[in-house]
């Protein structure tokens, strides 16, 4: 059985669905190591246009897989600090796809599976998903995850919820902004669908751009030089041909090329 499945429609949405139902979908070595091929993977792949994270079964993942928690036991801090970089990498790699990311949060993402929500530009989960942080119970630390969680939620929010493990619902997820939307079981599916479309209505360059946008703009110096970098990218982006054919269709009220449908 494929621990990691991927599947890419015609449109160009590309479906990375974490396959380990009967774990929970919980984290192992090795399916983290695949799940980061398989996000680099993607990021090559021009005929993807959109990434939907999900998984099988009843659990979004548990995080860490216990059997390879014990196995840390055996292991001397080398081995611990290499593991510890393969979660840093998968993390990373996700938070720096250039294409739009979704996740699709269907029950529990605790730990590595709430960091890899929190990695993700829209998330969505129905409103009976359970979040934690739990790594204190185990005598641990959420170091990994640390930085994209606190940048989702803030320093305050993660203080509370990284000393305290305890577990928050999808409503309080959403008021936290580890995700931002939650919706019945029975709509979850739907919910994500429309997110899709409203995806593939933008063009798919001005989509990678923005994210970078996002990510340069706030590396620049407050002030004059924040202001000078976001001029020039508007310019740069709206020269190009994906610009000019945007604009063009929005004067002659029709469809620009990229537009589904």
């Amino acid at each position: 059985m494929d621990e990691v499945r991927l599947s890419v429609d015609a449109r160009g949405v590309a479906t990375v669905t974490l396959n380990r139902p009967e774990l929970h979908n919980a984290l192992d070595g090795e399916t983290v190591d695949l799940l980061t091929a398989t996000f680099e993977t993607l990021a090559e792949d021009d005929s993807v246009r959109i990434v939907v994270l999900t998984g099988s079964g009843i659990s979004f993942s548990a995080g860490h897989d216990h059997a390879w928690m014990r196995r840390q036991l055996e292991h001397d801090d080398e081995a611990r600090r290499r593991h510890a970089l393969g979660q840093a990498r998968l993390l990373a790699t996700l938070d720096a796809l250039p294409l739009p990311t979704v996740a699709r949060v269907q029950g529990s993402a605790f730990g590595l599976g709430a960091g890899l929500v929190a990695c993700c530009d829209v998330a969505v989960a129905a409103s009976e998903a359970l979040f934690s942080f739990s790594d204190v119970r185990l005598g641990q630390l959420p170091a990994v995850v640390a930085p994209h969680v606190i940048r989702a939620i803030g320093e305050r929010a993660a203080r509370r919820y990284f000393v305290t493990g305890e577990r928050f619902n999808a409503g309080k997820a959403k008021r936290l902004g580890l995700i931002h939307q939650d919706v019945e079981a029975d709509e979850l599916d739907a919910a994500v669908r429309c997110l899709i479309e409203q995806l593939l209505l933008n063009g798919p360059q001005a989509m990678r751009e923005t994210k970078a946008l996002v990510r340069d703009l706030m590396a620049q110096a407050p002030g004059e030089a924040r202001e000078r970098f976001a001029v020039e990218c508007a310019v740069r982006v709206g020269a190009g041909d994906e610009g000019r054919e945007g604009l063009r269709a929005f004067l002659e009220q029709r469809k620009p090329r990229w537009s589904a449908g």
